[in-house]
């Protein structure tokens, strides 16, 4: 059977979510604005959109400004954790031969750190050094390979994997790899981190009520009007169409989502994600078919969702349970979609509802 790819990028798609109040993403131009007005910003960024809707809204001329002060803080990030940008810190370090110490910004350094601990809590099923990985297998920047790779390639770069590999230092900030094949991709963390300072600097500017999202990844904060929190739709996982399944109220808290349900491809009838374990090197294969993680942080949710799809329904299900994640699952059971909660899902969730 000939192989058929079935991939919506991060890079041109926003995978996971339909965010239901972010109906508009113009500018609002109003001179006088009332506390129930929003403002909806929007942009580009890490090869997908970005989106705010902040409330009260500001003049025109203050929303274009806050427009762009948040676009800059962004294209800062992009310029130095991006995989496809050759001049990045992240791809400067990836092509090292070296294995001595290699100076990175302040920025760079929170996330790498807040990624190995993630890596430690999950026993590495999070895992930031998996990029050999992803080119391997095609779902990276490189062209998509003709064949799946054999056992040996596999074997072969994934020698060269292993959180426990990378080491970074916080003063001054630096990384350094144990091996020189050694390389890191932070695509599934660094939108959520994104998201962390896009709040940051709303909430800097004294805007308490906002919701911001990066390619599907979100954080929510105070209100959309004087006593309704926001409205999130969550997508049902469907390779097909796009259909809501369920929608959640959401105030002061981050929310990120995982799913191989739109980025793989099938070859000789095997179906192969673009989730995959960095135990094995190989494409997971579980009941699984999405997870949604709620997390005060975004950087963390969205670091989280990547580590319970790799761990798999009954794994995943049994750690949400015992380390108080929220988590909101969708499970293949035969031809149907069935869905699942962890206990502190709920809870949170209620602590909200209007």
């Amino acid at each position: 059977m000939p192989r058929v790819w079935r991939t919506f990028d991060m890079r041109t798609f926003t995978p996971f979510l339909c965010l239901a109040v972010v109906l508009t993403l113009a500018i609002c131009g109003c001179s006088r604005k009332s506390d129930s007005e929003i403002a909806r910003l929007s942009g580009e960024t890490m090869g997908t959109t970005w989106s705010a809707a902040v409330r009260p809204a500001p003049d025109a001329a203050g929303a274009a400004r806050l427009r762009e002060d948040l676009q800059r803080h962004l294209d800062r990030i992009n310029g130095l954790m991006s995989t496809y940008d050759p001049a990045s810190e992240i791809s400067r370090f990836n092509t090292l031969a070296e294995t001595t110490w290699f100076e990175i910004s302040p920025e760079t350094a929170e996330v790498v750190g807040l990624a190995q601990d993630i890596s430690r809590l999950t026993d590495g099923t999070f895992d930031i050094s998996v990029g050999p990985l992803v080119e391997l297998w095609g779902f990276g920047a490189t062209p998509r390979p003709t064949k799946i790779p054999s056992a040996f390639e596999v074997a072969k770069v994934l020698a060269g994997v292993g959180y426990q590999k990378l080491h970074l230092r916080s003063n001054p900030p630096a990384i350094r790899k144990e091996l020189p094949q050694l390389q890191i991709d932070l695509s599934a963390i660094a939108k959520g981190y994104a998201v962390d300072v896009l709040a940051e600097q709303l909430e800097n500017r004294g805007i308490d009520n906002y919701l911001v999202e990066i390619g599907g990844e979100l954080k929510a904060a105070g209100l959309r009007n004087a006593d309704t929190p926001w409205r999130i739709a969550i997508e049902k996982p469907l390779e097909d169409r796009r259909e809501v399944a369920e929608v959640f109220p959401l105030t002061d808290t981050a929310l990120a989502t995982s799913g191989n349900y739109r980025n793989f491809f099938i070859e000789d009838g095997e179906r192969y994600a673009h989730t995959l374990d960095p135990a094995t090197g190989l494409p997971i294969r579980d009941r699984l078919a999405s997870v949604t993680v709620l997390d005060p942080s975004c950087a963390r949710a969205d670091a989280l969702a990547t580590a319970l799809m790799v761990m798999g329904e009954e794994r995943a299900r049994r750690f949400s349970t015992e380390h108080g994640i929220p988590v909101y699952f969708f499970i293949h059971e035969n031809e149907a979609l069935v869905t699942a909660a962890s206990p502190a899902f709920g809870s949170l969730l209620n602590e909200v509802r209007p």
